[in-house]
């Protein structure tokens, strides 16, 4: 389920390409699952068309997604992250009681930052 927050901070394009991104590396949107319309998408989430076919053209860009005339907009294969990944995340999550999102996408970066300098 895709949510737009207008007043946040992030552009409301970039919200709707984040949660469709995470949707696919998560493996929560399969190989082949079909998106909505740019229309119906825009409609749901009460944001202009333009919106939803900037974050689309992005996620195409990515190679998350293709579009064809036929076909519609489908998630593309091979961008879901592998099992171990996915296990990490969430044993990472549950370990996190207490703290904010913010914090610990925090803690990971300083982690990513440590491991790219130790090597």
């Amino acid at each position: 389920m895709i949510t737009v927050d207008p007043a946040g901070p992030v552009a409301p394009f970039e919200q709707v390409r984040s949660q469709i991104a995470d949707g696919i590396r998560s493996g929560a949107l399969a190989e082949g699952f079909r998106l909505p319309s740019i229309r119906q998408l825009a409609a749901d989430l009460r944001v202009a068309a333009g919106t939803v076919a900037k974050a689309y053209s992005a996620l195409e860009s990515e190679g998350l997604i293709e579009s064809s005339r036929a076909r519609g907009t489908r998630v593309r294969g091979g961008n879901a992250h592998g099992v171990r990944v996915r296990e990490a995340a969430q044993a990472f999550v549950d370990a996190t009681d207490g703290i904010t999102l913010d914090e610990a996408l925090g803690a990971v970066r300083a982690a990513w930052a440590t491991r790219r300098h130790s090597g």
